[in-house]
């Protein structure tokens, strides 16, 4: 499983955002939450892109951080 799940844990770790608050923000079960959180299940496409909404009205750097740790580097950031 991946790199969703890992980033995900890290970014509810570090802003203090509790597995449920994010479940009720999205909308899904929590159990959802956890089994990315516990990367027993990758999220699709779809779904990071409502995480990162989500994390946006909760804690837009949360937001911010997820995708810097999902992604890698931004593109912005590449020498060209």
């Amino acid at each position: 499983m991946g790199k969703a799940g890992r980033a995900l844990r890290q970014v509810l770790k570090t802003y203090k955002i509790s597995q449920n608050k994010l479940a009720v923000t999205m909308g899904v079960e929590r159990s959802a939450v956890f089994k990315w959180f516990h990367e027993e299940r990758d999220p699709t496409a779809e779904t990071v892109v409502e995480i990162v909404q989500a994390l946006r009205r909760l804690d837009s750097e949360a937001a911010e951080s997820f995708v810097d740790l999902y992604l890698g580097e931004s593109s912005s950031d590449d020498e060209r």
